[in-house]
């Protein structure tokens, strides 16, 4: 795809471009949801990415707005591997992408928000690619995330595409238009936004059941964030955020904060069948949280928290 290459690509170096990235190539129709700025390749299969990020976000940002998420150094590191895929690796725009992997470990202390948008450099490095056919089918990639100097997170991704034909076959039918399917029952009111350090009650995506570790997924199909394009299937940045509000929610009031996800997605989530989501102790500060959907766990992650 060399002609998307020119309007992506630094051949100078990592310089910022004052814009961002073809909205396309990161997955993203809202540009305000496009984070990357440039690229360039640096080795083989390493290259360097400039990103923005807002002093102020719906989800991304703290409630009070003193600090970046850790969902936002999720999202930063997947939009890398969809871009590099497209724009480094020739994979068509129209090919479907399916996550299977996502770690993510943060340091809260370097992720405040500062007097202008926060412009980190990621470098990545692309350790497994799979192919089929002679072509590039999958990935699997490091990251490392620095902030004026210093490095803030580390990210892992595996990833895998396939052509739309496929994709279909593999969907079983299940990929006609959203507003088709037959949703189920709304949940109960979900829990109160400050339970899940949420500044808005439309962001809070757990409502309450009979057991304090157990909670319905609340899945909105107009939420801007979550689906800023229709999708078939719940997305995984939702089960990432599903996972941390439910780790907030156990924990409680006792200063803690997430700041690391490892996270495996097993199948897809649909959206016309009801999603649980359940918490344990995982040993230290860690929980694990599984999203059940009838009796099959569709998606686990371990959440790790640090004291805020």
């Amino acid at each position: 795809m060399p002609e998307l290459r020119q309007f992506t690509e630094s051949r100078t170096g990592p310089v910022p471009l004052t814009s961002t990235v073809p909205r396309e190539l990161v997955h993203r129709v809202a540009v305000a949801e496009t984070l990357l700025t440039g690229w360039t390749r640096t080795d083989v299969d390493r290259f360097t990415l400039t990103a923005q990020w807002p002093r102020a976000h719906q989800l991304h940002v703290s409630a009070d707005r003193s600090a970046y998420e850790p969902l936002l150094i999720a999202e930063t590191v997947r939009q890398c591997g969809a871009l590099l895929a497209h724009a480094a690796y020739e994979v068509p725009i129209s090919h479907r992408f399916v996550l299977q992997e996502l770690r993510v470990d943060t340091r809260p202390e370097h992720l405040a928000v500062g007097a202008v948008p926060a412009e980190p450099v990621v470098d990545v490095t692309v350790d497994e690619i799979r192919r089929r056919a002679g072509r590039p089918s999958a990935l699997r990639y490091g990251a490392v995330v620095h902030l004026g100097g210093e490095r803030v997170a580390t990210g892992r991704i595996a990833v895998t595409w396939t052509n739309e034909s496929v994709y279909r076959r593999l969907r079983g039918g299940r990929t006609a238009d959203v507003g088709a399917l037959r949703l189920p029952q709304p949940p109960p009111p979900p829990l109160p936004a400050d339970v899940v350090g949420r500044a808005l009650r439309a962001d809070v995506l757990l409502s309450p059941t009979a057991r304090s570790d157990r909670w319905r997924l609340k899945v909105d199909t107009a939420h801007p964030v979550f689906f800023d394009h229709p999708l078939d299937h719940i997305p995984g940045m939702l089960l990432l955020e599903a996972a941390r509000q439910a780790a907030r929610a156990r924990m409680g009031g006792d200063g803690r904060v997430p700041a690391s996800f490892h996270a495996a997605f097993h199948q897809y989530a649909e959206l016309d069948r009801p999603v649980w989501m359940e918490v344990s102790e995982a040993g230290g500060d860690d929980v694990q949280v599984v999203a059940l959907q009838g009796d099959v766990v569709a998606f686990e992650c371990r959440v790790g928290a640090v004291k805020g």
